[in-house]
């Protein structure tokens, strides 16, 4: 008569033979594993041997450590965990989480068009294994990326401070490459005031759909964003790139993301690499604005260039001198002297023209030669005291030049 613990007994043997059996194909399930590898996933084929062989080397793990959580199911997560640890950490870069899966995917499918027919316990045990070791893929994934966010965030910071204080060096375009920056030529830097729980996210979303890409700086209350123009696309097959919009146009897209206060815009550079000088002149602004009244939001660092230049701010004084007084002294030395003596005037023709002994239309004819040749128009009350700045800073430097070889 039989004991009431034999069906137990039978269990555990079956269980013992179906153990013994799994590893004695295990040679044969990894061999036939490989080849559905290549047979099915292209991109296993096209990979370099030293990392097909570690896509090998994670399936033939997975299938050992099968046949030891089909032996003791309690350490599923711990086997299941380690079906990855055997993996080098650059495969893990080069192996999406999707690939990962169709792996996965196939190594159960040989796994179980073998073993299952043998009994339902291997295909069902077959089944829920293959669930633990995809959500141990998933967690290896999740914390990769996690921890790439926070390398990120630190190299994203580390850029953005060098661009700040101008200290870049070599190191600076491997860096930025390293974020993924998709920007191409021109850039800017923004400048204003943020709280600290600024939508990083949401600044990089406004950016990219007004094509530019940028970097985010957050240091306190101060928020700076480097923004550069991305490589548009036609919007129609066959069509023209649409022409990218002024980095002006841009920053006004991003003002809700600052706080009330002053929001500088720095003038554009060739390359994210020379950004350091749109910095410098972003921050700059920002410690003169409130002094215009009238400033619009953002407002341009060239704007500021006079109370920059009160301040003592040697990039403003240079600009000033290199975009206006050299320029006009280059082509005419007749229409500085109109530019000095309208502006002298209160900015009359009528008084101007008596002083030159000309007549009013020849001045209106000059200050629209110098609008051409500068950009700005000396008609406008704030144009006029840029101009008018350039002229005494231009002046200044000029005689501090030619005052040694007086000397002489």
């Amino acid at each position: 008569m039989a004991t009431p613990d034999a069906p137990g007994a039978d269990a555990v043997a079956s269980k013992e033979r179906e153990l013994a059996w799994l590893k004695t194909i295990t040679g044969e399930l990894a061999t036939q594993t490989i080849a559905q590898l290549e047979e099915t996933l292209p991109w296993y084929g096209d990979m370099p041997p030293g990392r097909r062989s570690a896509v090998g080397l994670v399936a033939q793990t997975g299938i050992g450590s099968f046949i030891q959580w089909y032996e003791d199911p309690s350490s599923t997560p711990w086997i299941a965990s380690d079906v990855f640890s055997s993996a080098p950490r650059e495969l893990l870069r080069s192996v999406s989480l999707s690939e990962t899966l169709q792996l996965i995917r196939v190594v159960v499918s040989v796994v179980e068009d073998r073993v299952a027919p043998r009994s339902e316990a291997l295909r069902e045990a077959v089944l829920h294994y293959s669930r633990d070791v995809a959500f141990a893929a998933a967690d290896v994934y999740a914390r990769a990326a996690e921890a790439r966010g926070l390398w990120d965030a630190r190299l994203e910071a580390l850029v953005v401070d060098s661009i700040l204080t101008g200290e870049s060096d070599t190191e600076l375009p491997s860096r930025i490459a390293a974020l993924g920056w998709h920007g191409t030529g021109e850039a800017a830097v923004l400048v204003g005031a943020s709280e600290r729980s600024v939508d990083v996210d949401q600044i990089r979303r406004t950016a990219r759909h007004s094509g530019a890409d940028v970097l985010v700086g957050l240091q306190g209350t101060r928020l700076v964003l480097v923004l550069g123009r991305m490589e548009l696309e036609a919007k129609e097959p066959g069509g023209g790139v649409p022409e990218p919009a002024p980095f002006a146009q841009i920053a006004a897209q991003l003002v809700d993301h600052f706080s009330n206060g002053p929001l500088v815009l720095g003038p554009t550079v060739e390359n994210l690499v020379e950004a350091s000088r749109s910095a410098r002149a972003a921050l700059a602004g920002i410690a003169v604005a409130a002094a215009w009244r009238g400033s619009a939001r953002p407002v341009e660092a060239d704007d500021l260039l006079p109370e920059r230049a009160l301040v003592g701010d040697g990039l403003a004084r240079r600009t000033l001198i290199e975009q206006i007084y050299e320029p006009l002294g280059r082509h005419s030395e007749e229409l500085r002297e109109t530019l000095w003596c309208y502006l002298d005037n209160g900015r009359s023709l009528e008084a101007t023209a008596r002083e030159l002994f000309v007549h009013p239309n020849t001045v209106r004819y000059r200050l629209k030669k110098v609008s051409e040749i500068i950009g700005w128009n000396a008609t406008g009350a704030r144009e006029a005291l840029i101009l008018q700045s350039a002229l005494i800073v231009g002046s200044i430097a000029e005689r501090g030049r030619r005052r040694p070889s007086q000397k002489d």
